[in-house]
């Protein structure tokens, strides 16, 4: 009895055809599992920088919004004040969380440096050198009820009561038999935004990131806090109004910012904001050469990698995130939350 076998041609077409199909799949496969991956990693690169621009935004927005207090400037005779707080974040005249009555310069709601040292802004240790720093202080824009029943305001909390020519720092408890008819009553907030390297642990690894930090007064201190992980560095550019027009008609980067500029209320109407974010781990597969990355434009462009910013891994993926915030309540008697 005869049994029909394949022959030795057929099998070896047969394990070419099956090689070929395996070999397809096996592409297809390696091909979704990196286009995945990439996916996935852009995808943190967007969500990190969104997020970080809008926590960012919520606060610079607030700068020159003093409530129901119109004088243009703290002094002795419209204001009392708070001492300074353990761990105040300061440089400068008249910078610290609170007004100081004793100086001859105006009280500065915004300001910013590029950090240059391994102790900035005597609050401030090991910043990402070459990356910039910023500080805002303003109403948090929900004003608090105090009355008779109702007292919104804590114990510990910083508040801003306004009685139009009068400005009031206070602590704690605020009693509603201390307010005259007028007075509104605000959360205060004073907060320094800088990048400074952190170490995490990520799928059971030890890595270092650089991230975006706040230093943030909390009652009689300032703590630091996380925000942001993956935002290696930030640049600010400042739209001022030099004619008093309520128009942008110049724009300066700190470098170029002066003293005055800093202390002019009215002055400063918008801050451009740039983040160079990066993704937490590096991409062996990422083959980018001769990649620049720009903050800012014209003269107040920061590219990198520059000779003056070393720390920069090229094995990382990275994008520049970019926006303009207005300061819409600055120089206005007609405040807008």
């Amino acid at each position: 009895m005869k049994q029909a076998g394949f022959t030795l041609v057929e099998m070896m077409i047969s394990l070419f055809i099956g090689g070929l199909i395996l070999g397809g799949v096996m592409f297809t496969y390696i091909g979704m599992k990196v286009t995945t991956k990439d996916t996935m990693t852009i995808g943190e690169l967007q969500e990190s920088g969104r997020l970080a621009i809008n926590i960012m935004q919520r606060d610079i927005e607030q700068v020159g919004f003093w409530g129901t207090f119109y004088d243009d400037s703290f002094t002795a005779i419209n204001t009392t004040t708070l001492a300074s707080p353990t761990g105040d974040c300061s440089e400068g005249d008249n910078n610290g969380s609170f007004p100081d009555l004793t100086s001859d310069t105006n009280f500065k709601g915004l300001f910013a440096k590029v950090a240059a040292d391994s102790s900035e802004l005597s609050c401030i240790n090991n910043p990402l050198v070459g990356t910039d720093i910023l500080q805002v202080k303003f109403l948090q824009g929900r004003q608090l009820k105090v009355e008779a029943g109702v007292n919104q305001t804590q114990s510990g909390e910083n508040y801003f009561i306004a009685e139009q020519e009068n400005a009031r720092f206070v602590r704690g408890i605020v009693a509603p038999s201390s307010l005259n008819v007028n007075a509104t009553v605000w959360p205060y907030s004073h907060h320094t935004y800088y990048i400074s390297k952190q170490s995490y642990t990520v799928n059971n690894k030890s890595i270092t990131v650089p991230a975006l930090m706040r230093k943030r007064l909390v009652g009689g201190e300032v703590r630091a806090e996380t925000i942001m992980e993956g935002v290696e560095n930030m640049r600010f550019v400042f739209g001022l109004d030099t004619t008093a027009d309520s128009r942008v008609d110049s724009y300066k980067s700190i470098e170029q910012m002066t003293p005055s500029d800093w202390e002019n209320r009215k002055g400063i109407l918008t801050v451009q904001v740039f983040l160079l974010i990066r993704a937490l781990q590096k991409d062996p597969g990422l083959k980018i050469k001769n990649q620049t990355y720009t903050l800012g434009e014209g003269e107040h462009q920061r590219v990198l990698p520059s000779p003056d910013y070393d720390d920069f891994d090229k094995g990382y993926r990275r994008t520049v995130f970019t926006t303009t915030i207005r300061l819409n309540n600055v120089g206005a008697n007609l405040w807008r939350i």
